[in-house]
């Protein structure tokens, strides 16, 4: 079984499930993503958003195939590049950190360790460019696929709360613990990123 994981850009975006190039949840505010759903043109608008993070930052995602073929995908950014964290109540991500938006892999290619070596990469990548952390806005009462990633599966993957709240925390993880994980958090890490939204509205906080 051959796997790559491949820088996302514009060229590789189609490889992303269409739900997810529809979806602009983490990448506009909440009125402007309102505003590009009920437009009809949300696509656009994520495309518009890779390109000047690429441009302006560098890589924000990786894309994972096996055998050529796309099964998952990971998306962060520094938080200025997310304007939906500030509709956060604890926001702001810490100045070390690095937002991690969502991420997904297909549920049939689960099991095989592909979740460890996706968050692994993009740890070593991060830590190339000087940052120490990752964080994320967990959902403490998540129920179904959705944008935001469940807490409780945050935690199992090594996350730690940074600050709490009822429904919305806030989580981090160090890097560099990232790059000693064992094969034991492979089965919360197939939990957590197989949490991706099924829908491209834009799901309320």
């Amino acid at each position: 079984m051959g796997r790559r994981l491949v820088p996302l850009t514009l060229d590789n975006l189609s490889d992303l499930p269409r739900r997810c190039r529809a979806c602009v949840f983490w990448e506009l505010d909440p009125v402007s993503g309102d505003a590009a759903v009920k437009a009809g043109h949300p696509e656009l608008e994520k495309e518009a958003w890779i390109s000047a993070v690429l441009l302006e930052w560098g890589s924000c995602g990786r894309v994972v195939y096996v055998d050529d073929a796309p099964v998952g995908f990971v998306l962060y950014a520094p938080p200025a590049y997310v304007p939906r964290s500030t509709a956060f109540p604890t926001s702001p991500v810490s100045v070390d950190a690095v937002q991690l938006m969502t991420a997904w892999i297909n549920p049939g290619y689960q099991g095989q360790g592909l979740g460890r070596v996706m968050v692994q990469t993009v740890a070593k990548d991060l830590l190339r460019r000087g940052f120490r952390a990752i964080e994320a806005f967990g959902d403490a009462r998540w129920k179904d696929p959705a944008c935001v990633l469940p807490a409780d599966h945050l935690l199992a993957v090594g996350f730690k709360t940074v600050r709490p709240h009822p429904t919305s925390p806030r989580l981090r993880l160090e890097l560099r613990t990232t790059l000693s994980w064992k094969e034991d958090v492979e089965l919360a890490l197939d939990r957590l990123l197989g949490a991706v939204q099924k829908e491209p509205a834009l799901r309320p906080l």
